[in-house]
Formats: structure tokens, sequence, C-alpha cells
């Protein structure tokens, strides 16, 4: 967003949208010229006057009666904000969906200036009242906005510079805005930032005690930022379905929270919800390892909420996480017991393909020539940039792996920058190095940098031309040193070409350019299998697919590539209950379905069923559900055993041809 425009350029830009009902492209953001047009559609008057209509003291507090959660909430952290913020001559404010302010806390002096534009309790504050402002167009955008001077409709709220971001309770539904608003000369372009992640702080808060009949997982790939505002939040029910999810969550779990409410347990982190109630029962208080959709590898913590505690306490033949193949507790950064892939492994794959581009890469290794990595997406480009990383001069330094489209655009730059202390409330108190600091010596890794936010790519570059980082709220360079390996699914060339990579950087990134190949075109499929069956549990390393399950897995498209296959196999791991060979009946049915397969018929008997087929098995299998729910008396979890499948299997294909009836 290109925030905080000129004031002088903003206004000319707004008087001529007046005349001529356009805007000359690049003279205000985009996201501005859209409110403008809003508000000349609801008829705002330009030239209006502030209302001075603030509900009555009553309606005031039958107002902050009915948002009692959000301002008990908001509140502690609105004071730990003003404390960042204290004698800048701005204020803050918290409003409820309808952008009514609720609160407001602020430095004396302004707050009594702030009385003559009407920003004051008990006002509104929407676009069809107060035209654009920061917190109307946040409401509704419902995304961060920054509202600059002469940005405001209104002509006498252009003495102001708001930056405000909406709150959503745990459901994802909007619930309020909070706000920074200050005199237009005291700008300062990390405050949209600083408000973002206090707003994150206030959600992230709303889920505490929200779900007592749920298990709450808290998660992030650096389990010291697990209780920071930075951490994932998911809650399943007790059945283990995917209930919702903060926005970070939302980030690392890498799907829309709309479409994550049709997973589980199981599919999201690769965990059954019985082995999660385990690890609970037995292990409260340390860390699991989980396994999230995008391969990534997680340290938790499970909270069981006080409803379910009772409960989970009952369930009978739960042995505990630590036997579980499918998510072994490991050590540090929630590691797995596995060794490393090195080049050495991954050229004697059996696959030319790949073997081509390790003697590519072993030619630049160590001469301080970027590589980017281009291949599909789940095609192994971070475990490939980890091997060169350990066959490079710099193994003994860290290497330190950013996932540039899993972390939300307002927090990516201080994960990769660094903030100061005190640069943003409830951060960490004494500051952080960032992603680029903490790779000095070693090797920094940015996976998927298509999708690095346009201004954080001229950042970039100046620190690779530099080699020196300003963290947030810092004015002292820091000199670091690293070697850079960057990959992306994307065509760079096409994002060139559309205004959205800057060309210097892609060329400064693009020293060694190699591709991976997806999965489908791969020629050693038994060894990959072989290979992460061993990586996914040690215990397990003996266990072996059979035929039958190889010769599925070589007709499979693998549209999730190595991900997708690491997913199948842990589910069929944690299926095996003692065996030592995956057979068909272990694996996961949406992979069945993708494939065509039908269990308990042997693979070279199996043909695709037509679409009028899968509707007559459908049905068979419907039918086959009711018959063993009426055996069980309506016992889900008995018929479920009884028929070998999952109790969210019977739930599924129950909903599914209920909604086709």
């Amino acid at each position: 967003m290109r925030s905080g425009a000129d004031p002088a350029q903003a206004r000319r830009a707004l008087h001529h949208f007046l005349e001529s009902g356009s805007v000359s492209p690049g003279c205000v953001d985009d996201q501005i010229e859209r409110s403008w047009q809003r508000c000349v559609r609801i008829g705002v008057d330009h030239a209006q006057r502030p209302s001075f209509d603030p509900l009555q003291r009553q309606d005031l507090t039958a107002a902050r009666e009915l948002n009692r959660a959000l301002t008990a909430q908001a509140l502690p952290v609105m004071e730990g904000l003003y404390r960042q913020i204290a004698e800048t001559e701005s204020m803050i404010l918290l409003t409820d969906a309808s952008g009514l302010v609720l609160h407001s806390l602020g430095d004396d002096a302004f707050l009594r200036r702030a009385e003559k534009v009407a920003l004051q309790p008990g006002v509104v504050w929407s676009e069809q009242s107060k035209g654009t402002n920061a917190i109307g167009t946040a409401i509704a955008d419902c995304a961060p906005r920054l509202v600059h001077g002469a940005e405001h409709f209104l002509e006498a709220n252009q003495v102001l510079t708001c930056s405000a971001a909406p709150i959503t309770d745990p459901r994802g539904k909007l619930i309020g805005v909070l706000d920074v608003s200050g005199d237009w000369r005291g700008f300062h372009r990390h405050t949209l930032a600083l408000v973002q992640m206090s707003a994150g702080l206030i959600e992230n808060n709303l889920f505490n005690g929200a779900f007592p009949a749920g298990v709450t997982l808290r998660f992030h790939a650096r389990p010291e930022l697990i209780g920071t505002l930075f951490e994932g939040i998911a809650v399943l029910d007790a059945d283990g379905r995917f209930v919702t999810a903060n926005r970070s969550a939302v980030f690392q779990l890498g799907s829309p929270l709309a479409e994550l409410c049709r997973h589980t347990a199981a599919t999201l982190f690769g965990v059954p919800m019985p082995a999660l109630l385990g690890h609970a029962q037995a292990r409260a208080a340390s860390m699991i390892a989980l396994s999230l959709p995008t391969g990534v590898r997680v340290p938790a913590r499970i909270e069981v909420g006080a409803d379910l505690r009772s409960v989970y306490r009952s369930v009978a033949d739960v042995r505990p996480q630590s036997d579980r193949p499918a998510a072994r507790e490991g050590t540090g950064k929630g590691a797995v017991s596995r060794a490393p892939a090195t080049l050495a492994a991954l050229e004697k794959s059996g696959d030319t393909q790949v073997a081509a581009v390790v003697r590519q890469v072993r030619k630049v290794i160590g001469r301080d020539i970027p590589i980017l990595i281009l291949g599909e997406t789940g095609t192994g480009k971070e475990l490939f940039a980890r091997a060169i990383h350990a066959e490079s001069p710099r193994r003994a330094a860290p290497f330190v792996a950013v996932n540039c489209a899993s972390i939300p655009e307002g927090l990516i730059e201080s994960e990769l920058f660094g903030y100061e202390e005190g640069a943003f409330t409830g951060a960490r108190k004494r500051g952080y190095a960032g992603r680029i600091l903490l790779a000095d010596g070693g090797t920094l890794f940015l996976d998927e940098i298509g999708d690095m936010p346009l201004n954080l790519q001229a950042r970039l570059l100046r620190v690779l031309q530099e080699r020196v980082v300003v963290p947030l709220g810092g004015v002292r360079a820091q000199p670091v040193d690293i070697s850079i390996i960057c990959a992306t699914h994307r065509r760079l060339k096409e994002a060139i070409a559309e205004g959205r990579f800057r060309e210097d950087l892609y060329y400064r990134l693009n020293g060694l350019q190699v591709k991976l190949p997806p999965l489908r075109d791969r020629t050693d499929l038994a060894a990959l299998v072989e290979q992460m069956i061993g990586q996914l549990c040690s215990e397990c390393g003996k266990a072996r697919a059979s035929e039958e399950v190889l010769a599925l897995f070589a007709r499979h498209r693998w549209p999730g590539n190595l991900r997708q296959l690491a997913s199948v196999l842990r589910t069929a791991l944690a299926m095996l209950d003692g065996e030592d060979r995956i057979e068909v009946r272990h694996l996961p049915e949406d992979f069945l379905e993708d494939v065509g397969a039908q269990p308990g018929l042997p693979v070279h008997e199996q043909t695709p069923a037509s679409p009028s087929q899968r509707g007559t098995l459908e049905q068979q299998e419907t039918e086959a559900i009711r018959a063993a729910l009426k055996r069980h008396g309506g016992n889900v979890s008995a018929a479920a055993r009884d028929l070998g499948v999952s109790r969210n299997t019977i739930y599924r294909k129950l909903g599914r041809n209920s909604a086709e009836d």
C-alpha cells in the first residue's frame, strides 16, 4: 500500500477527483480512490463540518456493555500502546463494528483538539458519516488502512493522520477497529504496523476461554514465538473437526478460513484427535511436533477446554504421543528424528533431472553466487536449499528460512528486518533481531520470494547491495554477512512485466537458476517413498509400502508433490497399528477417491470410476454406513470400528449425501 502520500499531491488529486470523477494514476493509493468513489455514491459532502452529536451517556454505556468482551481485551492493549506513542500528539481509539467510538486514550492536549473534529467516544466514524477515514475505510475494506492528511474526504479531517486495523472475533467476524490518530505533521510510517500488531494481540486474547468444549493448538515454526502475537491459534472440536483459527494460523496453514473448516486434526496437522488428547493427558506442559499441510514441521502447545477436560480423561485406548508414528515429539525447534537430506543422497536418488541440478549447484557453492530454485509448490525446494547449506563452507553457521507467502504482510517486515526495543506493543520487550541478522554468517533462504510485498523488495535489495540491516524503529545500521538462496513457484519475469516484482532485485537474486521437477515427472518414486517413511518416524523405518500401494502412487498426478506424498504416508503410518507394510486399506480415503481406487480390489483390476459409477458407489457407501449405525444403535464410534473407517468419514459421507438428497 502506497500509504502516507504527499499532502499537497493528495490535495490536488482530491480536487481533480471532485471536478472530474477520476484520479491520475499513481497520485494516491487505489484503496483511497475507491473510498472517494464510495463517498460520492453515498452523497458525502466534501465541505461538510464534523458532526457533534455523540451518543448520550446512557446510550454509550449500553454500547460498551454490548461490546464488553472486546473492551475487556482491548483496554489493556490500548494502555500498552499508549505508552509507546505518549507525547506524540496522537490518540488511540477503539470502535465497534459500525465505527462507533467506544473508548479513547491519548495526550490531553490532543484529545481537546480532536473534539473539534468530533474524534471522541460516542461518535460514529464510518465512511457514510465521516467520508474516507482510517476507521471507516478499514471497516469498508475489512483490512488495515492508513489515511493521511488530504487523503481524508472531508476537508475538516485533513489535519489528521490515522492508522486503523480491523479486529475480528475468533470466528472471523468483524467486531471493531483499533485506530491511532494524530496531527498530520507527526506522521510515522511504522504506526500502521504497530496498530496491526496491537489488533492482532487483541484478537489472540479473545481466544482465551472462548471454546470451553474444544481443543486449542498454539503453534509457530519458532517455539520462542508461541505465546506472542505471532503465534498461530487453531481450535478443534471434541471430534477433531476444525472450528476456527486466528490470522497467523490461517497464513501458516496456507488456506482460507472457509476452506479450513472442511478439515480435521489428522488432515491439518497429521495427528488424529485421540493422539492429541493423549498427549495433553500425559504431557500437558510439553510441546508436540505437528506437520502443517504446507509440509512445515512446527512445535505446538495443546490447551483442552474446561468443559472437555472431564471427558477426555475417560477416553479409552489413547496411547501417549511418543508411541504414535505420525507425530513424534522431537527436540529443539519442533524437529523430528531424521537425518537431513544431503546433495549426495539427492544426486543418487535415481532421478537424472535431480542429479543434473545437483551437479550444477555444486559448481557455485561457496562462491557468493545467489541461487534461485524454481519448481511447483511442494517439490522440496527448502529441502534442497538445506542440502546446499549443509555442503557449503557456511555449514556450521545458521540456516534461516523465511516463507514470504506464509507470514502476514503486516508482520513480514518486522520478521525479516527485526525491531528495536519498544518499537511495538505486545512484542518481545527486548526487541527482535529479525531473520536476516539471525542468518549472519550463514544462509538466508527466502521461500516463495515471488510473494514478497513490493515495498519490502526495495529494502531487501538495499540489504543485498550494502550488506547492512536497519531494524524497525532503529537508526543504527548493523552489518550482515549472508549467503542467499531463494525459491518460487511463480514466473518472476511475468511478475516483473506486471509490476509485481522488481527487475533489479530479480537480477540480484538470479545468479544460478535451477528447476526441481514435479513428483509426477520423477523416476525415483519408490526410493522417495522408502526415504520418507524413514524420515517420518525412526520406529517406522522397517515399514514398507506394498506393490499395490506403489502402483497407485505411480498413477497419481500428485498436484501437491512431495508435501502431498508425505501427508499420505504420514496418515498411512498412523493407521498401521503394529503392522510393517502399508496396504491400500491404510491410505487416506480422499487420496483413494482422487486416484479412483476401490478398497479391497486388486490395483491391476481397478479402473477409474465414471460419474454414474461414482454415484452408485456413494449410495452403497451410505447404505453400508446406515446399516452399521442401525446395528450399533446409532453409536458412531462403534459403527466406524465395524466399517474400518474414521468417525469423521461417517459424518462427511452422511452429510454429503444428505445435502444431495
